[in-house]
């Protein structure tokens, strides 16, 4: 059975553009996923990246193009300046990690709804009652936003430590079987296809 690790921000608009892409793809071919969030700043400052705000203007300007192209290919909504972004990704970061370690929801759709929340609903997703109603809907006890926090800051630390030895550098970033990488949204055709055996 084929193991998928998904490193991901909470605030990534291409990790919200990926939508339950990686869920119907690992559900297709019987492949499991552990959720990673993690410090994407510490993963930049380790593998060359810059954040967004350090980035030269080309590059945002490029990024503005890809969003409306992507939101179009996608047909999702997408606000291209949500009014809460950048924001804190950590405290919905460790409501996954608890969500995950708890059991008894839905991840996949815990981690899509917080995305979707930023990007398509102007809500702040540091928010503890905007991660309390994402925890509900997907299924988990909404007290997990507020409990294990110390064991969801310290996972989400050693995620990014991990990220940077396993050759992840940016969002979202899917390693299969520990050797596979996939970066990227716009890679996950070509992670079904591998899955299927296809490309080797």
């Amino acid at each position: 059975m084929p193991h998928i690790d998904y490193y991901f921000v909470t605030i990534s608009p291409w990790t919200y553009l990926a939508g339950t892409k990686l869920e119907e793809i690992a559900a297709k071919h019987g492949a499991t996923i552990t959720y990673k969030p993690c410090d994407m700043n510490r993963v930049f400052a380790s593998t060359g990246g810059l954040p967004l705000a350090e980035r030269a203007q080309a590059r945002k300007d490029y990024r503005m193009q890809e969003l409306k192209r992507w939101r179009a290919a996608r047909n999702m909504p997408l606000t291209l300046q949500p009014a809460h972004f950048p924001t804190n990704p950590a405290p919905a970061a460790y409501a996954i990690i608890a969500a995950q370690n708890a059991g008894g929801g839905d991840l996949g759709q815990l981690t899509h709804s917080i995305l979707r929340a930023c990007w398509a609903e102007e809500k702040d997703v540091s928010d503890e009652a905007v991660i309390r109603d994402c925890l509900s809907s997907a299924g988990f006890d909404p007290e997990l936003a507020n409990s294990g926090l110390l064991t969801g800051a310290m996972t989400y630390e050693s995620n990014a430590d991990e990220a940077v030895q396993v050759g992840a550098f940016g969002a979202p970033f899917y390693l299969v079987d520990g050797q596979e990488k996939f970066w990227g949204q716009d890679r996950l055709e070509l992670l079904d296809r591998y899955l299927a055996g296809e490309l080797g």
